[in-house]
């Protein structure tokens, strides 16, 4: 039996996506043509292609998407730097901790009413709830990473006499990349979830809006087309992430702690 690309070996088999198909299957021979609640999923597709035809779909995916990737991406920017300021520093660890602790428990649905008080009804506004939440995991994991730092690398990096941009980049990175990719890890399906609450809440430009337009149009059809979407494009980035970590850590390897 071929073996699958190395690039692609972390990936789950496809064989895995059977019991969706064979529900899809029945469901499409069991369900009546013209079910109120419970239409074919060949109404599914006829649904999102009208929104095609109609261009809205493209725009309001790829509103989501890039809410998804900006705010991810500033999420790990901002959860990495922070979480190693306080790993590395035992003060800023006792001053901040509670803070932290304190924002980390607040709900999304919390933060948008806040968000839309700052910056009204804009695009900026998906963007501060997604960076908001999907922060957190990245950045208490690269803290605690940078906290169980093995004191003899530290000890190393000052008999080499290392200049600081040095050690951070020769000792410090390579030991919190596995945590930070964790974090992200965690990050990315709560990115998703928030971005589609924020449009579903605002009604902001997103498939999130879409889902509600057609929820309250009793379009059921179109509502279990968008989920559908939703599921494939959840599916497509978690895998790619997958494979982006896997490159990464061939890179920088995990490392074993020494127990006492």
């Amino acid at each position: 039996m071929p073996r699958r690309p190395r690039i692609l070996a972390g990936l789950p088999p496809l064989r895995g996506t059977l019991p969706l198909v064979v529900l899809l299957v029945v469901w499409q021979l069991a369900a009546p043509a013209r079910s109120p609640y419970f239409p074919p999923p060949e109404a599914w597709w006829q649904s999102l292609a009208t929104l095609t035809r109609s261009g809205r779909l493209y725009p309001a995916l790829g509103s989501t998407v890039l809410t998804f990737a900006l705010g991810l991406a500033i999420a790990c920017v901002l959860g990495g730097v922070i979480g190693l300021i306080i790993g590395a520093s035992p003060r800023s660890r006792r001053a901040l901790g509670p803070l932290l602790e304190f924002c980390r428990g607040l709900p999304p649905p919390v933060i948008v009413p806040v968000a839309v008080l700052l910056l009204g009804y804009a695009e900026s506004l998906k963007l501060l709830v997604v960076v908001w939440v999907a922060t957190w995991p990245i950045l208490l994991n690269v803290a605690a990473a940078a906290e169980r730092l093995d004191p003899l690398l530290r000890d190393v990096s000052r008999s080499f006499r290392l200049a600081p941009l040095a050690s951070l980049r020769k000792i410090m990175l390579p030991s919190v990349t596995p945590a930070l990719l964790i974090g992200v890890r965690i990050a990315v399906p709560l990115a998703i979830i928030v971005t589609l609450l924020v449009e579903m809440i605002t009604m902001l430009p997103g498939i999130g809006s879409l889902i509600v337009k057609a929820q309250r149009d009793f379009q059921s059809a179109q509502v279990y087309g968008l989920l559908v979407l939703v599921g494939l494009v959840g599916f497509v980035l978690n895998n790619f992430f997958v494979v982006i970590e896997d490159l990464i850590l061939r890179r920088f390897p995990p490392r074993a702690h020494k127990t006492q």
